[in-house]
C-alpha cells in the first residue's frame, strides 16, 4: 500500500488544469504500436522519452500487466422525430445487464430498461416512444440530468445485432469527426473479448496493443492477466464543482475472475509489481479491493472508484495510460499515484515536445 501526500491545493478543481493547444488532440489513430512514450520513474524522479515498441525493456522486473477486455459497440443510434427533426440515442447501461435482463413478451418482442443520452433532449418528454433502425423502439420513463435518460427498450431477435448493423461508434466528444469504417478496428483493443461487449468508449492505453508486442512480453517473463469494466460515457463527464471531494463518480460494472485474483495474489506475495493496462483496469483493481477490505477478490457488479491525491492504493504498484483532459477525474488518478504538481509538470513538457494527447494520442508509463 501507498499513497502520495496532499495538499489544499489538491481539493481544487482548478489545480488541475493546463494548457493544451487544440492540434495536439490526436483526431486519427496512429499506426497501432508506433506511438511515443513517455516513462515517469517515480523513485529516480527521472523522466525519459521513448517509443512505445520498448515496453518490454522499461517495465519493472517481474511486472504482472492487468488489462482491461471488454469490447467497445457501435452504441450511438441516429434517428428522427416524428416532427422530422433529427434524433440521437446513446445506450449508458451495459449490452450484457440490457440483454440479461430482457423480458419476451408473446409478440416476440423483448423488453428492458436502461438508462440512455438522448439529444436533443429538450423536447423530450416521458411516454414518447422513438424508432432506430428495425426492430428497436426506445421508450422514455423519465428525464434525467444533463441529456440522461431512463429508458426501456423494445426489441426483436439480438439487441446486440441492432446496434452493430446500425449503430456508430460514439468517439469521445473532442475528435471532431463522425466515426468511420477504420474506427471500428482502430478504436478496439487487439484483446477485446467478443462475449465481453459492453463499453461505449475504449480503454485506449490499451490501444497500443499488438500481437507481437504481447507476444514479446511473455517471452520477457512478463505475466498478463485480465479484468472487464465497461467504459461508460461517464469517463467523459466533466467535474462541476470547485472543490472536487464534492465530486459524485459514475458507478461502472465490472468482472474480476477467480483466475485474475490468483495472479494479482500471487504477484502480490512475491513481491512483484502490478502495473495496470489503462485507468478503467486501476479502478476495477482498488474500486474491487476498496469492497473486500484492501485485498482483491473475484468479484462481479458495481463499483463507484473515485481516485485522487491523498487516495491510498491498494493493489497498483504502476500504469501505462494516455494523456488525459484538464481537470477531468483520469487526470485526478494519475496525480495521485505521481502526485499533481509533478504531473503538470511532466504534461506541461509532452505539451512542448509535442505529443499526441487523449483517445487516439501518445503513452505514458509512471513505474
Amino acid at each position: 500500500m501507498f499513497s502520495v501526500p496532499r495538499t489544499e491545493a489538491d481539493h481544487l478543481l482548478s489545480s488541475y488544469h493546463y494548457e493544451l493547444p487544440p492540434e495536439q488532440i490526436a483526431q486519427h489513430p496512429g499506426e497501432r504500436g508506433h506511438s511515443r512514450l513517455l516513462v515517469l520513474d517515480r523513485e529516480s524522479d527521472r523522466v525519459e522519452h521513448t517509443v512505445f515498441s520498448a515496453l518490454p525493456d522499461l517495465l519493472p522486473e517481474g511486472a504482472l500487466l492487468v488489462a482491461n477486455n471488454s469490447r467497445v459497440i457501435p452504441a450511438r443510434l441516429l434517428g428522427k422525430k416524428a416532427s422530422g427533426g433529427k434524433l440521437e440515442f446513446l445506450l449508458l447501461t451495459p449490452l450484457p445487464l440490457v440483454e440479461n435482463s430482457g423480458e419476451e413478451k408473446e409478440n416476440g418482442w423483448i423488453l428492458a430498461e436502461a438508462e440512455g443520452l438522448i439529444r436533443p433532449s429538450k423536447s423530450v418528454k416521458p411516454g414518447d416512444c422513438f424508432e432506430f433502425g428495425t426492430g428497436l423502439i426506445v421508450e422514455v420513463l423519465k428525464k434525467g440530468e444533463f441529456g440522461k435518460h431512463k429508458v426501456r427498450l423494445h426489441w426483436q431477435k439480438s439487441l446486440r445485432t441492432i446496434f452493430e448493423t446500425c449503430g456508430h461508434l460514439p468517439l469521445p466528444p473532442y475528435i471532431r469527426r463522425e466515426d468511420s469504417a477504420e474506427d471500428r478496428n482502430s478504436y478496439q483493443t487487439v484483446y477485446a473479448r467478443d462475449d465481453k461487449a459492453g463499453s461505449v468508449a475504449a480503454p485506449t492505453a490499451g490501444l497500443h496493443f499488438t500481437p507481437d508486442m504481447r507476444q514479446r512480453l511473455s517471452e520477457r517473463g512478463f505475466e498478463w492477466t485480465e479484468v472487464t469494466l465497461h467504459v461508460g460515457y461517464g469517463t467523459f463527464s466533466p467535474v462541476r464543482c470547485s472543490d472536487i471531494r464534492e465530486h459524485v463518480m459514475h458507478p461502472e460494472f465490472v468482472e474480476v475472475s477467480p483466475e485474475t485474483e490468483a495472479a494479482v495474489t500471487h504477484a502480490k506475495t512475491e513481491g512483484r509489481p502490478v502495473i495496470a493496462v489503462g485507468t478503467t483496469s486501476a479502478r476495477t483493481l482498488e474500486g474491487v479491493a476498496g469492497l473486500y477490505e484492501g485485498t482483491l477478490k473475484a468479484h462481479t457488479g458495481w463499483i463507484n472508484c473515485f481516485i485522487w491525491p491523498g487516495y491510498t492504493f491498494q493493489v497498483l504498484d504502476g500504469l501505462i495510460t494516455n494523456f488525459h483532459l484538464p481537470e477531468s477525474t483520469l487526470l485526478m488518478l494519475v496525480s495521485a499515484l505521481a502526485g499533481r504538481e509533478r504531473m503538470l509538470s511532466i504534461y506541461r513538457e509532452a505539451v512542448t515536445r509535442q505529443y499526441r494527447f487523449f483517445s487516439y494520442g501518445d503513452a505514458m508509463l509512471i513505474r
